[in-house]
């Protein structure tokens, strides 16, 4: 008869602790980065169009402080929060319809600044829409997987 071994100090490897991630997941976290990424975009460009680049005014004009209402949804961005999403998801269009303006109307080179306006702006609108999206349809299918299935007779 052979005597158990005692247990090992040392553990076998088990399963990481993080399992991967689903595509799902993957995309939310690609839309997350595409609204953050396209909102700083935004900031970084108002600044340098109405400072530096094209002011209305030379040395800059009080047009840069449309800035400050694109800081304002940072936070709730980077801290996940969908209703930040969704609203930020309308508040671009008041920049979308300034860049077209400015773009139809302003001569090089601030209406190039205007065209680049109007990319940022439907990159974090589609960026905004999808990650919503997706987030509602992750929590959807994790609530009906959760829910009891029963069976009508």
């Amino acid at each position: 008869m052979q005597t158990p071994l005692p247990p090992s100090p040392i553990a076998p490897p088990t399963a990481p602790a993080i399992a991967p991630t689903t595509p799902v997941e993957t995309h939310v976290q690609l839309s997350r980065a595409l609204a953050v990424g396209s909102l700083l975009g935004l900031i970084v460009l108002s600044l340098v169009w109405e400072l530096l680049a094209a002011p209305l005014r030379p040395g800059g004009s009080w047009l840069a402080l449309k800035a400050l209402p694109l800081c304002l949804p940072m936070a709730g961005l980077l801290k996940n929060r969908m209703y930040t999403y969704r609203w930020v998801s309308m508040l671009v269009w008041l920049y979308f319809t300034e860049g077209v303006v400015r773009a139809w109307g302003d001569k090089a080179p601030s209406n190039y600044c205007a065209l680049l306006e109007i990319a940022l702006c439907l990159i974090l609108f589609v960026a905004c829409l999808m990650h919503v999206r997706l987030r509602q349809r992750d929590a959807k299918a994790a609530g009906l997987s959760e829910a009891p299935t029963t069976q009508a007779s």
